[in-house]
């Protein structure tokens, strides 16, 4: 009887230890969000664009301009990020950077309309409220990602365009600019050479072949930055501007100001901003896309990332490429173009910059 009752003893004291095995494995491996020893990680991606972008015409000097810029603009997100603030001040001061570069097609690179004009586009987007704020047409606002926070934060919608969003973003003390200021020489000869590339076509074509058929349009969309983020406390955050496509006429808006198109953020799942030939990016709503085979394909954020823009897109022959990141810091940058400006930052100094198809991103 008394080795009975000390067989039962011994195989009641191996299943408690054996579940405390099992209870301190999976702490164990929650740690890092579950307040243990291990931070929270944070880190920020940023794009300036996809496109045909090739080794062979890009000067040396070019591309340590574009490099350089990149890099500002990865320190400038990052530092917001490092002293504990929000994803969403990282990303607003990574695009601003970029904004202001005359490399860029956002802000002070705005691309030209038929008219002559510089109109921009911007979005931005809280995972963790998935509060969003976008503008389009706009042509006095000197950040165009501002006007888009402001009216997130201080308006009951979303999508504010043209004068409604210019004398908003009045009220709200942003910084107004005369259109002047967005004017660059090197995008105005490239509407004046893209203008006069449909005249001369048109000697040889009806006007309604044209309407249907244009050459330019592929090359003339993929100027856009972007920034994605997770700060201190898990939180994702998707930003993206753009002055749109060289050339554009009616009225035309793209993808970036498009919430779930060009920019989409969800804790849940990830936070994407987009840059390519909008109106695919618009039909396939390829941010909301990316986070849908997430969340319901149960698939990581790279395999998600890769089956849209390496797979659907091409299918639809719609070019450009992604940024991604979700709440553990992994990071996605596919493109199915020639090349796309990007980088990432995890650690101060650290950040990375790419521009050709052939460069180890080393994610």
């Amino acid at each position: 009887m008394r080795l009975k009752s000390n067989y039962l003893f011994a195989v009641s004291f191996l299943v408690i230890l054996a579940c405390s095995e099992r209870k301190y494995e999976k702490s164990e491996s929650n740690e890092e969000f579950s307040g243990g020893n291990k931070k929270q990680p944070i880190a920020l991606v940023i794009h300036g664009g996809a496109g045909t972008i090739k080794r062979e015409n890009m000067s040396a000097e070019r591309e340590k301009a574009y490099r350089e810029k990149l890099e500002e603009s990865l320190n400038a997100g990052y530092a917001v990020l490092e002293a504990g603030g929000k994803s969403l001040d990282a990303v607003i001061a990574a695009i601003k950077v970029m904004e202001d570069s005359p490399l860029f097609n956002a802000g002070k690179g705005a691309v030209f309309t038929h008219d002559g004009r510089n109109e921009m586009d911007a979005a931005i987007m809280d995972g963790k409220t998935r509060n969003a704020g976008a503008v389009a047409g706009i042509t006095t606002v000197k950040n165009p990602v501002t006007a888009a926070y402001e009216v997130m934060v201080n308006s009951p919608h979303v999508f504010m365009v043209g004068k409604g969003a210019e004398h908003f973003s009045e009220e709200q003390n942003l910084e107004l600019v005369d259109a002047s200021y967005f004017r660059t020489e090197r995008r105005y000869e490239q509407l004046m050479k893209i203008i006069d590339s449909e005249r001369q076509q048109l000697d040889h074509s009806s006007i309604r072949e044209m309407e249907l058929v244009d050459p330019f349009f592929k090359d003339r969309k993929f100027g856009t930055v972007g920034a994605v983020a997770v700060d201190k406390d898990g939180n994702v955050a998707a930003a993206t501007s753009t002055g749109g496509m060289t050339n554009k006429r009616y009225g035309r808006v793209g993808d970036v100001p498009v919430i779930g198109a060009g920019t989409y953020a969800d804790n849940a799942t990830c936070a994407v901003s987009a840059t390519g030939h909008g109106e695919y990016f618009i039909r396939n709503v390829v941010g909301h896309e990316i986070a849908s085979i997430m969340r319901y394909g149960k698939k990581t954020l790279d395999e998600s990332a890769k089956e849209v823009v390496m797979d659907q897109l091409v299918k639809m022959e719609g070019s450009g490429g992604v940024i991604s990141i979700d709440a553990q810091a992994n990071i996605s940058m596919p493109f199915n173009s020639e090349g796309m400006y990007r980088g990432y930052i995890k650690e101060k100094g650290q950040g990375k910059t790419f521009i050709y198809n052939d460069e180890d991103e080393g994610l």
